[in-house]
């Protein structure tokens, strides 16, 4: 048992140790407070990055289910749960997802590297009916983006 634990620890050290200063994850909460407290998503993505100029495209989004290409307004059964999954090949420093019916704009960043796989799912809540917005801070400064617009059957906050 001691044998495993000190196995697991060792190879634990050796692979942050080998994870580049450049790699590691930038505390937004920290850097860029106003970004969690917009009340708008055109706010919280100005805040965030400094523009809100946005190319929609090389961003895939899929909300409850439902592809943002697809052209069918999703619908989520509940708020309380939303599966978003999202992904991009674009080479970026960071992915921000963004909500519109909420008080609050922000939902998540991440920062991402060149040795990143970014493709993710989550699950979010929303109270209402709104649009979720995933932007991608590419390594060229601009910023792509992918919306999608649903339908809550029933509200993520007490509804």
């Amino acid at each position: 048992m001691e044998r495993r634990k000190f196995l697991s620890m060792t190879l634990g050290a050796l692979a942050l140790a080998a994870v580049p200063a450049s790699v590691r994850a930038e505390d937004f909460r920290k850097t860029k407070p106003t970004v969690w407290t917009a009340h708008t998503v055109e706010d919280g993505i100005k805040n965030l990055y400094g523009s809100t100029t946005l190319i929609e495209s090389g961003v895939k989004l899929k909300a409850a289910g439902e592809s943002f290409d697809s052209g069918k307004k999703a619908v989520a059964s509940s708020g309380g749960a939303i599966p978003v999954d999202f992904s991009t090949e674009i080479p970026a420093k960071s992915i921000a997802v963004f909500q519109d019916a909420n008080p609050e704009s922000a939902v998540c960043v991440y920062t991402v590297s060149k040795y990143s796989v970014n493709d993710y799912s989550i699950k979010i809540k929303m109270g209402k009916p709104g649009t979720i917005t995933v932007v991608v801070e590419g390594l060229d400064g601009k910023l792509y983006a992918a919306k999608q617009t649903l339908d809550v059957a029933l509200g993520g906050c007490e509804g």
